[in-house]
Formats: structure tokens, C-alpha cells, sequence
């Protein structure tokens, strides 16, 4: 037999010695995937398949059949990755535009999903920017530029946010600022700055988790690297305007140098922001990525991070939590995800959340007060660094990209759902 199983889709029952309402069939090395009127849409029905065989340590398909579509195989791909062994999918009878961007899609999230699962021993703060740096100028090394500014040169910069965060741990913080640039000319205008929220290990810092909250923090950097994956796709469907990057990278981690409760950032916008809880970091590092973003004057900003853990509470973990005071930047992001069948979400962002974070001490704190709506506090927090507090700015939060136990569509950690939705953002915006 062949270690290579020939799949096929079919909307024909399975006989019954199969089971009732069966979703897989076998006969020698075919296996056909039946999707009926009992059954999910394809694409779901195709995925779900996809991870029962995966669980039956089968390592190698083969699409076969006329039912094939592009969307159907790229759901065969999402739920037959496995994190611990190289799966493979064969496309099958496919034409070359198709294959182009099934092969750019898979390249795409495959580093998403391997530098989110990747450990925090190995995946540190400046060896991300760097691989960041690396897989984006292997798409387009021409069109490219980047430096990385790190741990001293953050403070004399004035990012503080990443400095104080990051100044903790052993492995020092960095920011990657890319600049994609096509057109070869310095004067070009940069349509859309993007941000990625790096913390490539939480400890919660003073504010320390639980062990069981802690255990995958080691995917606190997925923000940075979906951004990351937006834009490499994005690129490799022919990206033609300017994007800069930023990405904002640092372990939060306890020693004697460690930032603390009651210290007050005072960032490069002149806004100062109280610490009261040192588990709520992403926002501080994300607030100097944003003031960087805006010093560029770009038609429109996103970042994406995995800020809250009330964006969970509200979405689970299928939906991404899109927030903008702006309906028609929320709805632009809106309509990507659904181009790309992505999923996300609008939760409420009003200007009185602004105020939702009062400090004593300081122009802001960075947690709300008692009773505030958690998501929705941490993107005002955000949008104190935004240019005009929040003009041309939209905001994800990533509650879909990562699973901390494996579903029957997914397998455990990171899913790279998003990074299509932002490449599409990048293109249509």
C-alpha cells in the first residue's frame, strides 16, 4: 500500500457497515470524505475529516476527484497539520494560479504556526525579529529594508513601553521597523503601518500567572507573528503599495531589574501611563509600535495581538475580536475575513471608554476600573498612542489564533487564522 491515501469528496452516503451518517469511508488506499445533507458545508466537513485521519497517523494525502476546489484543499491543509511531524498533501489536478496560492498560503502559515509553537528558549525576542526579518526579505529582498533597535537604544529612541517591559529578562527587548517598499523611491507615501504584539514569553511579571494560565504563554507573540504572515502573503499575491512594519518584542519575566507596580511610562507622545497590574504588558509594548506607526502618516493602521483574555470570554476561541471607532475601517477588516472565510468579530469601542482608565499618577492606567469591559478598556488604552486617538486605526484581537487543547478541526496551538484576513486588508484597503 501506498504511504500516500488517495482522498476523495463525495455528497454520497457512506454505506452503513461505516457507521450512521459516517464522515470517512476506506477502500485499499482511497478515502472518501462524504459530505451530506447531515454533514457541515464542505470546507468544514473537509477539515474535520482531515484531523480524524491525522489522528489515525496517516501522514501523507493525495486530493483526487472532481470535487476539489481551492478553499475545500486549503481546509484538507489547516486541520491535517500537525505540530509534531511533516504531514503532506499532494493538490492533486490543479492549475497553476490555484497552486501558486495554496503554496503561498501554506508558507505563510507554516511560520506563523511554527514560531507560535516554537519554545520560548528558542524563540526570543530578537531571534523573532530577525526570522522575521529573514522569511519577509526571502519574499521580496529587493523591495525590503528593516533595523532592529534594542534594550539601551529603545530608550534613547524614546520606545519606553518595550524597554521597561522587556528590561527584566536576560534576552533584551527589541523593535523590528520594516519598511516594504516596491516602488524603490524614498518619497513614497506608506499606505498602512501594521503592529504585532511580540512577548515572546508572559511570566505576568510581579503580577505573576498560575501555572496553568502561564503554560503556553510561549504564544504571546502570536500579534507579531500574524502580522508577519498578513504581509508575507499579501506579497506574494503582488503587493504593490508601501506597508512598515513594527513589531514589539520582549519577555515579561521577575528579577531584581523587572519593571513594577506603580511605575509610570512616560512614552515619546508625552501620554504617561500608571502600571497597575504587570500581567496587562501587551498594551505597553504595542503602545510604542503605535506612536511609531503614526509618525508615518499612513492612510490606515492595524495592529494584532493576544491582548485579553475577555476577548475569549465573549468570542471563544473561533472568532477574532476586531474594534475601531470608525465603522468603515471595522467593516473593511470585516469584509476581508469574510473574502478569506475567516472569522471575526465587532465589539463595542466607544470614546467614553477613553476614560475608563483613570490614574492618580499618571495621564492613564493600564488596567480599567472595576466592572470595565476588559477588551474594549484595553483598545482605548491603545488608542491614546493612535494619531488623533484612534483616526484610520483598527485594532485585532487575536481570542481565534491559538488553542490550548486540540478540537476536531484543529489541532493543539497555533491555527494561523487571521493572517489571510490581513492580507487581504493589505490588498483591498
Amino acid at each position: 500500500m501506498s504511504d500516500v491515501m488517495q482522498v476523495s469528496i463525495t455528497t454520497t452516503p457512506a454505506a452503513t457497515q461505516w457507521g450512521s451518517n459516517a464522515l470517512l469511508s476506506f477502500s485499499d488506499n482511497e478515502i472518501r470524505v462524504h459530505v451530506t445533507a447531515t454533514n457541515e458545508d464542505t470546507n468544514l466537513a473537509v477539515q474535520r475529516a482531515a484531523r480524524q485521519l491525522d489522528g489515525m497517523g496517516i501522514t501523507g494525502l493525495a486530493c483526487s476527484g472532481d470535487n476539489w476546489d481551492l478553499e475545500s484543499r486549503w481546509h484538507l491543509w489547516d486541520g491535517f497539520y500537525n505540530p509534531k511531524r511533516n504531514n503532506s498533501i499532494d493538490w492533486g489536478e490543479i492549475d497553476t494560479a490555484q497552486a501558486a496560492e495554496l503554496a503561498a498560503r501554506s508558507q505563510a502559515s507554516l511560520w506563523v504556526r511554527e514560531m507560535t509553537n516554537g519554545t520560548p528558549e528558542h524563540v526570543y525576542p530578537r531571534a523573532l525579529a530577525e526570522s522575521a526579518a529573514e522569511i519577509l526579505k526571502q519574499q521580496a529582498s529587493t523591495a525590503v529594508s528593516y533595523r532592529i533597535v534594542e534594550d539601551e537604544a529603545l530608550q534613547r529612541e524614546g520606545y519606553q513601553g518595550i524597554y521597561q517591559v522587556g528590561r527584566g529578562g536576560a534576552r533584551k527587548p527589541v523593535m523590528l521597523q520594516l519598511d516594504y517598499n516596491p516602488s524603490g523611491s524614498a518619497d513614497a507615501p506608506v499606505d498602512i503601518c501594521l503592529v504585532g504584539k511580540g512577548i515572546t514569553f508572559d511570566s505576568g511579571g510581579y503580577s505573576i500567572k498560575g501555572s496553568s494560565n502561564m503554560v503556553n504563554m510561549k504564544a504571546d507573540m502570536g500579534g507579531a507573528a500574524m502580522v508577519t504572515g498578513g504581509l508575507m502573503l499579501a506579497i506574494a499575491r503582488g503587493l504593490n503599495k508601501r506597508v512598515k512594519l513594527y513589531l514589539c518584542c520582549a519577555e515579561n519575566l521577575i528579577s531584581g531589574d523587572a519593571f513594577k507596580l506603580g511605575d509610570v511610562i512616560c512614552y515619546k507622545n508625552g501620554v504617561t501611563a500608571e502600571v497597575l497590574n504587570t500581567d496587562a504588558e501587551g498594551r505597553l509594548v504595542l503602545a510604542d509600535g503605535l506612536i511609531a506607526a503614526s509618525e508615518q502618516n499612513p492612510r490606515l493602521i492595524l495592529d494584532a495581538a493576544t491582548l485579553t483574555g475577555a476577548a475569549k470570554m465573549a468570542l471563544g476561541r473561533d472568532y477574532n475580536a476586531v474594534f475601531s471607532f470608525e465603522d468603515e475601517t471595522a467593516q473593511r477588516l470585516i469584509e476581508a475575513a469574510q473574502a478569506e472565510h475567516e472569522k471575526v468579530w465587532r465589539l463595542p469601542l466607544e470614546k467614553f471608554h477613553l476614560q475608563q482608565t483613570p490614574s492618580a499618577f499618571a495621564d492613564i492606567a493600564n488596567v480599567g476600573i472595576e466592572g470595565s469591559p476588559g477588551a474594549s478598556t484595553a483598545a482605548a488604552f491603545l488608542a491614546h498612542f493612535v494619531r488623533d486617538q484612534g483616526r484610520g486605526w483598527v485594532h485585532m484581537d487575536l481570542s481565534g489564533s491559538y488553542l490550548p487543547a486540540p478540537n476536531e478541526c484543529w489541532a493543539k496551538g497555533a491555527k494561523g487564522h487571521g493572517l489571510r484576513t490581513i492580507a487581504r486588508f493589505l490588498q483591498q484597503a
